[in-house]
């Protein structure tokens, strides 16, 4: 029987276990809720909730979507319900469930990051915080903490200081040298690494002579980001000793095996799920299909093969 279990966090003291390595991406897949009358979310590796803050937000202006011919812009300002809300009317519902919720956090300050995880400590029902870090420090006169190894290093010592929970860091792709910042997160103790977050982008009516979005800019995401992503997975893999969970543009199982022989541990689907929401799934299948044609047992004895 083919072994499809990944361990995200092996040097956490109760580790992150995942029966597959096929996750859901932050704000593709609002709080697994929605999509439990649709799939069956439990055959999942993990659902990783929409990004939190500490107070509900509105998010930016409308329009906050745009397509282009090969992904989608988004400017969604993370719009969420708010850290006591996700803990009074979400929690209580993952808890009841097998496959694994991990919250996706956001924060302007440090300080913002502290309160959240402090808040979600010892709450069932929650198996990890993915950290987004792609969020503008107004300490730091609003640079993203993560364009800067001391600040993404500062933000993730100081969450890993309040939980017990494994923590995932989340970077963005839109910096010089993300294995610098990597390099920085995992010294300062993040369990593992998502790769990567959206490029920036934008989009413009040349009718209207205006951009497309309300907030003008915004996060590309889906295939057109893939070879990006991938490399960076690859640039990475090589230079931290945590799992790397590989994220950008995966629509296929194809793609899937692109980042986890490139390193990566697990994928989150994202954009995918937009256009159809069994797209984890069937990516589930392709992986397991192709382990069993190739006669591979485990699943981890591909991780990184496309390295050596």
């Amino acid at each position: 029987m083919t072994d499809l279990s990944v361990q995200l966090a092996p040097a956490h003291i109760s580790g992150l276990p995942l029966a597959n390595p096929v996750m859901v991406a932050a704000g593709t897949f609002g709080y697994g809720i929605e999509y439990a009358e649709l799939i069956d979310i439990q055959k999942l590796g993990a659902i990783v909730c929409k990004g939190t803050t500490l107070n509900p937000r509105d998010g930016n202006p409308q329009p906050r979507l745009a397509e282009t011919s090969f992904g989608v812009l988004n400017s969604i300002g993370l719009q969420n319900i708010g850290i006591e809300a996700v803990i009074k009317e979400k929690a209580p519902i993952w808890a009841r469930w097998q496959v694994p919720v991990i919250v996706n956090i956001a924060g302007n300050t440090i300080q913002e990051y502290v309160k959240i995880a402090s808040r979600l400590e010892g709450v069932k029902g929650i198996s990890g915080l993915e950290v987004n870090i792609s969020c503008p420090n107004i300490t730091y006169g609003g640079i993203e903490f993560g364009t800067e190894p001391r600040a993404a290093a500062e933000v993730t010592k100081a969450i890993k200081d309040v939980t017990s929970l494994p923590v995932i860091v989340k970077l963005s792709p839109n910096v010089t040298d993300i294995t610098r910042i990597a390099i920085a997160v995992s010294d300062a103790g993040a369990d593992a690494i998502t790769l990567i977050n959206t490029l920036r982008g934008m989009a413009i009516d040349i009718t209207n002579r205006k951009p497309v979005l309300g907030n003008i800019y915004g996060g590309l995401s889906g295939h057109a980001i893939k070879a990006a992503a991938l490399y960076m997975v690859y640039e990475v893999a090589g230079a931290v000793r945590i799992p790397i969970i590989g994220c950008g543009g995966i629509t296929s199982a194809e793609d899937a095996l692109e980042f986890i022989m490139a390193g990566a541990t697990a994928v989150q689907i994202g954009t995918a799920n937009l256009a159809n929401p069994a797209a984890p799934l069937i990516v589930l299948d392709g992986i397991k299909e192709f382990l069993e044609r190739e006669g591979i047992a485990k699943l981890s004895d591909i991780i990184g093969i496309a390295r050596k």
